[in-house]
């Protein structure tokens, strides 16, 4: 268990599904079962992973740290999603 009392610590503890899921990305890129893609917006190789949903840990879509704080603030309807036709 994590004994120091740091923001993300915290998180870490009050949200540990979340935490594994964000830990099993990590290992999977690591070992290559994963790839990162670039930005689903804007096509920038600097990504993030995120999980539409946590119970699914290696099914993530990327964003790049700009798009992925704003649809985490304001929503999916911020931005058009880059490969949208191609869906």
């Amino acid at each position: 268990m994590l004994k120091t009392d740091t923001r993300q610590a915290n998180w870490r503890r009050a949200n540990p599904g979340k935490y594994e899921a964000h830990l099993a990305v990590q290992r999977a890129v690591k070992t290559g079962e994963l790839e990162k893609q670039t930005c689903e917006v804007c096509g920038a190789e600097a990504v993030d992973a995120h999980h539409d949903q946590y119970d699914e840990p290696l099914k993530v879509r990327w964003f790049c740290r700009r798009h992925h704080t704003r649809l985490h603030h304001f929503g999916e309807d911020m931005f058009p999603i880059r490969n949208a036709e191609l869906a």
